[in-house]
């Protein structure tokens, strides 16, 4: 008989219990080992695993104890649950885990999740993409330990003046204050997005040229992200955006004729 037994990796959204998937949560609840990314996930998101689920944090394990610990189980047949934040296909380093699972034979799945990026729009009331103003959202991160290839440098993806999201660059918030004057002007505003869904979040909007200075102020080195962009001045001032053509009552297309 077929084995339909298969290791799932799983977005736990961006902290909020109630931001995960209805498909995550349900595999939570059937699953015997849930292998959460402790640093990140917050243990409030596990209230949805069974009774008789295991929960390991990986918070102090490498890929080879990460490794072991899913074929060891699947071996004994349990249903495993990889809990990656957000969604696990950003940031969320499942390709070299999803690759040594291959090498063993081991059957998996992927259910999506919300990234911090789309919590944060959805609590600032913002749309990303805005008629001719922008139609671009770059989601991005500025090199440091992790290198970024030069081509996707912070530098030059800022240079389109898109919608942008920066993660994990706190530790260099100076050279990121100094890109995005480059581009956006010191005295555009852009936002931090602290822990956003959270018990804990904050929301700060200020202008870039005090990014830099507005994180020391709040404490701010970790769990938030820059946001950027005519979006975000737009979510403070929103009657000076245009309206879209998809619901002008001049506008025709396959659903609807134009008044």
């Amino acid at each position: 008989m077929k084995d339909t037994n298969k290791v799932i990796f799983a977005g736990a959204g961006p902290g909020d219990p109630e931001l995960i998937t209805v498909k995550a949560m349900n595999a939570m609840r059937a699953a015997d080992l849930i292998i959460y990314a402790g640093s990140l996930v917050p243990e409030a998101v596990l209230c949805w695993k069974g009774e008789k689920t295991r929960a390991l944090s990986s918070e102090d394990m490498d890929l080879v104890q990460i490794i072991d610990t899913i074929q060891t189980n699947y071996a004994k047949g349990k249903k495993v649950i990889r809990l990656h934040t957000g969604d696990p296909a950003l940031y969320g380093a499942i390709f070299e885990q999803m690759r040594e699972l291959n090498a063993l034979n081991i059957p998996f799945e992927v259910i999506p999740g919300v990234t911090a990026a789309f919590a944060a729009s959805a609590k600032m009331k913002m749309e990303y993409t805005l008629p001719e103003e922008t139609q671009t959202l770059i989601l991005t991160r500025i090199s440091g330990r992790t290198p970024v290839p030069e081509a996707e440098d912070l530098d030059k993806l800022a240079s389109h003046r898109s919608s942008l999201v920066i993660y994990l660059s706190l530790g260099q918030i100076k050279k990121v204050q100094g890109i995005l004057e480059t581009h956006y002007g010191k005295d555009s505003l852009c936002a931090v997005a602290f822990k956003v869904s959270h018990p804990e979040e904050k929301i700060i909007y200020t202008p870039i040229g005090r990014l830099a200075k507005t994180c020391e102020e709040n404490r701010i080195t970790r769990h938030a992200l820059v946001l950027a962009g005519k979006a975000v001045e737009a979510s403070l001032d929103p009657a000076r955006i245009l309206s879209s053509k998809l619901y002008d009552p001049g506008f025709s297309h396959g659903y609807r004729t134009a008044k």
